[in-house]
């Protein structure tokens, strides 16, 4: 992959180090020219002194050939317009955006722009690992507020229906994997043996999920 990273910090640096070590041809901008010391000896990408929304020092990085863009500025709002610019005028693949305001959150999903890192991601994600560690989510939406989390079901479930387990605006079961097949269950569908069970769940309700999935027959 072709990758232009906007903002040479300590993210940044990371990132395009990790990258350019996997083998991909990585491109990165930063306002200031001594941000490339973050960068490890012998770097193979190239560092691009400017700004991370200027159409000249982002067409010099090559971003109308890259796959993806990642905008890691200490600003929001550079980020934002970075990534707006990259997505929109140069029609990158892959555009995510590190930010850190709630409203700078909201307008990114409302662009079709990823919002990494923001200080509730990262909060939510601390708590998660600290209360739920056992409900690892397989994919999240937004910033983390609903999650798809795949579980085996205990034994005390089976007979009931599937149905029993949703919670309104809370907890869905979505699929079950069953003998190594997938379905959609019906209403009526009711919980078997071994049952990998994939819930689609509001993050605040991690809790009530892991009641339902802890509880032992008789406590």
């Amino acid at each position: 992959m072709r990758v232009i990273i906007a903002g040479c910090g300590r993210a940044g640096s990371l990132l395009a180090a990790q990258l350019a070590g996997e083998g991909h041809d990585v491109r990165i901008v930063d306002r200031a020219a001594r941000a490339r010391r973050l960068l490890p000896a012998g770097f193979p990408g190239r560092f691009h002194q400017g700004s991370g929304f200027s159409r000249t020092v982002l067409e010099a990085a090559g971003i109308e050939h890259a796959d993806a863009f990642v905008a890691l500025t200490s600003g929001d709002n550079a980020n934002i317009v970075g990534a707006r610019t990259a997505k929109e005028t140069y029609r990158v693949p892959i555009v995510l955006a590190h930010v850190d305001a709630a409203r700078s959150a909201d307008l990114c999903r409302e662009l079709g722009i990823p919002a990494i890192a923001s200080v509730r991601w990262t909060v939510r994600e601390i708590h998660r690992r600290l209360l739920h560690r056992h409900l690892t989510p397989e994919l999240a939406f937004g910033n983390g507020e609903t999650l798809l989390i795949r579980s085996r079901l205990p034994g005390y479930l089976t007979g009931r229906r599937l149905a029993e387990l949703d919670v309104d605006g809370e907890i869905r079961v979505v699929e079950v994997t069953r003998a190594g097949r997938s379905l959609v269950p019906a209403h009526h569908t009711p919980a078997e043996p071994g049952d990998l069970v994939t819930f689609a769940v509001a993050a605040t309700s991690l809790g009530r999920l892991r009641g339902f999935l802890d509880k032992e027959l008789g406590t």
